[in-house]
């Protein structure tokens, strides 16, 4: 039985921005009007802040400013990773934390009717991603001063906050605990006994020595001492060399899955799960499904006894209902629960991320409703969802949405609420903008790049579709002017080394389509050109011709060329903003004597998401021979196992490090060699 003492305490610390960052531009006003915003009890404000303006600095000084925990919501794993490592930057002595979906490979459980194939759920778990999820949970439960960056898949069903509570493990210098009762509870917690491999998330026993390898940690371990039924010492140690830290009066143990339930609640719920299978039997009996009865007989008594034995089974997730005690329809406990009652959401890219959020439910609503009528789930299965938009929204409590080109929803939601950041640190001013016919657009586009690549400044030009994007490049290229396409075809490995060489020069201008928007850092870009933009769309945006007409802003020299034959009604919107926000750049600069001044940006930024190897090659001509970025290359007569093993410890260091690219390419390899070895 757990006591007062069992149970983590929050500690207080306040957030402090560290190093020498400084408001400048926008960001002072921007920061005090968001930040009496928040104290005034606001629910929703949007940051209208164009690009190049240090929108996530203003975000870092709202948080420290309001002094609440925040979760900053991505629309990608990308974008994410980079929030992450510039708000630890910002908060040196405050816990800054990473929550993205840990699968490097992810097949979900699916059923066909039309061929009757059923699809077994298939996934490669990324160690290193899950120790950051745990570490997150770890920090918001144990403390305050806590900024989650995540994904939106953090909306998805978690373990409940209780029964991660109640499931951790507390051990202290002095008090009365027999070892054999500390194993139980470690393997109540989903710890795992291995005695030679010791590794995360599980423990050995030696004599009267319990060593622990926590989930959340990476490099320590925590050595429990015995003097028969007390605990002697704990001291912290290095799981490798076995070298000891420091020596500690307590240390908790948290759970080594979200999932880890008490023994009362795992009963509860198998009664549960039996009473709801006897009813969905009876139901599917009636209507004469019996293939379906038997199916779903089979698998449920299965995973029951598994969660008998273990307290674990395959898809235990689709059972959370059960395991958490709440009732049909209620909203799944997530990441949100884990939260103190008072917390700051700041949705990053929100015209973009909002959207997503809208559509994840109904994805897993349609794929989860075959399964349950074809008897391969029960339907508390359905349960196991991420939360709709409307309990998103319950949610959020106070949110902040950012973005250059706010949606609609936001600005409703905001109610006049949208602080602008329109000036910049670095006094760069929006691009400048043209309207040129459409019927010369190509020839005034080349003479347009030969004037740029003679000032040694690079291009962008954009286009409606794929095959006009291969045509143009080729064309461009028989003209004499180093191009390259982008597009959806493109691998994200090959996509960044295609950026990194137009930034070197290889390339002087590259042609794409909805690529060339956002998260696009490209400080060399000079002139952006979009071709056809009167065709109304969503390409043809107002949000769209905004996003684009930004990766020319970080450019003394920035300029935009739209090709129109008219000038349409989103074409109007975008060129107005654009002057407007130029006007106000303008007067600033002129205000206080401020020279506009570039972005000096090292290309090895982009190097750390290559790997080793994958900068400053030769250019080539992808639609010919597109490179297929082989990590590691294969020694004829090598050893495929030993290779296999090799490749995979290269992907999890790639993951720890948050290189996504790199690890997936290494995945790939992997997946193409175990073909090989099984003759596929």
């Amino acid at each position: 039985m757990k006591t007062e003492l069992d149970i983590p305490r929050r500690v207080s610390r306040a957030f402090r921005l560290g190093g020498d960052f400084t408001p400048q531009g926008d960001q002072p006003k921007a920061i005090e009007q968001l930040t009496e915003g928040v104290a005034c009890g606001a629910e929703h404000q949007t940051l209208l802040g164009v690009t190049g303006s240090g929108k996530t600095f203003t975000m870092a000084g709202v948080i420290a400013r309001c002094n609440k925990p925040a979760l900053v919501l991505a629309h990608n794993k990308t974008l994410a990773a980079q929030l992450y490592q510039e708000l630890k930057a910002f908060f040196p002595d405050n816990a800054v934390e990473y929550f993205i979906s840990y699968y490097d490979y992810y097949q979900p459980e699916a059923y066909v009717p039309s061929t009757d194939t059923y699809i077994e759920k298939d996934s490669q778990i990324n160690e290193a991603i899950d120790r950051l999820r745990h570490r997150t949970t770890r920090s918001l439960l144990s403390r305050d001063d806590v900024i989650v960056v995540a994904s939106v898949s953090c909306i998805y069903g978690i373990g409940s906050t209780e029964s991660y509570k109640e499931m951790t493990v507390f051990v202290e210098v002095g008090r009365s605990l027999r070892r054999d009762s500390l194993l139980r509870q470690l393997v109540e917690s989903q710890y795992e006994r291995n005695d030679i491999a010791f590794a995360r998330g599980t423990f050995r026993v030696r004599g009267d020595v319990v060593e622990i390898f926590p989930a959340h940690e990476d490099e320590t371990a925590v050595r429990v001492s015995f003097f028969g039924d007390e605990v002697e010492a704990i001291t912290l140690v290095d799981p490798l060399r076995g070298r000891t830290l420091r020596s500690v009066q307590r240390a908790v143990i948290w759970p080594a899955s979200h999932h880890a339930t008490s023994k009362d609640r795992m009963q509860r719920a198998l009664v549960s799960i039996r009473e709801e299978l006897r009813q969905r039997l009876q139901k599917l009996r009636e209507q004469q499904l019996l293939v379906e009865a038997q199916r779903l007989e089979q698998r449920t008594l299965h995973d029951l006894e598994m969660l008998e034995s273990t307290g674990m089974c395959k898809g235990i997730e689709n059972y959370t209902r059960h395991l958490t005690g709440t009732a049909p329809g209620e909203p799944p406990p997530t990441l949100f629960d884990y939260f103190p009652k008072d917390f700051l959401v700041i949705v990053d890219e929100s015209h973009q991320t909002i959207g997503q959020l809208r559509a994840m439910h109904r994805a897993n609503t349609s794929r989860k409703e075959t399964l349950i009528n074809h008897g391969f789930r029960m339907p508390s299965a359905m349960d196991n969802r991420p939360l709709t938009f409307a309990e998103f929204e319950a949610a959020s409590h106070q949110t902040v949405y950012v973005s250059a080109t706010p949606a609609q929803y936001e600005l409703q939601k905001s109610e006049g609420i949208v602080v602008e950041q329109v000036v910049r640190p670095t006094g760069l001013l929006d691009p400048e903008l043209e309207v040129r016919p459409v019927p010369t657009q190509v020839d005034d586009v080349i003479g347009e790049i030969r004037s740029c690549v003679a000032a040694q400044q690079r291009v962008l030009v954009t286009t409606l579709t794929k095959r006009m994007a291969e045509d143009l490049s080729e064309y461009l290229e028989d003209a004499g002017i180093k191009s390259c396409y982008l597009h959806s075809e493109i691998d994200a490995l090959e996509r960044i080394e295609i950026l990194k060489q137009l930034r070197e020069g290889v390339f002087d201008v590259i042609v794409g389509i909805n690529l060339l928007r956002e998260g696009l850092d490209l400080p060399e870009v000079a002139l952006v050109a979009i071709l056809d933009a009167y065709k109304e769309g969503f390409l043809r945006s107002s949000t769209g011709l905004i996003q684009t007409i930004g990766r020319a802003a970080r450019n003394v020299n920035g300029r935009a060329i739209l090709y129109g034959d008219r000038i349409t009604d989103s074409m109007r919107t975008a060129i107005d903003e654009t002057k407007r926000r130029r006007a106000i750049q303008q007067e600033h600069n002129a205000r206080f004597g401020i020279t506009p001044r570039g972005i000096v940006k090292p290309t090895r930024e982009m190097d750390a998401e290559m790997g080793p190897g994958k900068g400053g090659g030769k250019k080539t001509k992808l639609r010919q021979a597109r490179p297929q970025s082989p990590v590691m290359a294969v020694e004829p007569g090598a050893d495929p196992e030993h290779t296999i093993a090799t490749l995979k410890q290269r992907m999890r260091e790639a993951a720890k490090q948050l290189e996504f690219e790199k690890a997936a390419a290494l995945r790939d390899q992997i997946k193409q060699l175990e073909r090989r070895i099984m003759g596929v």
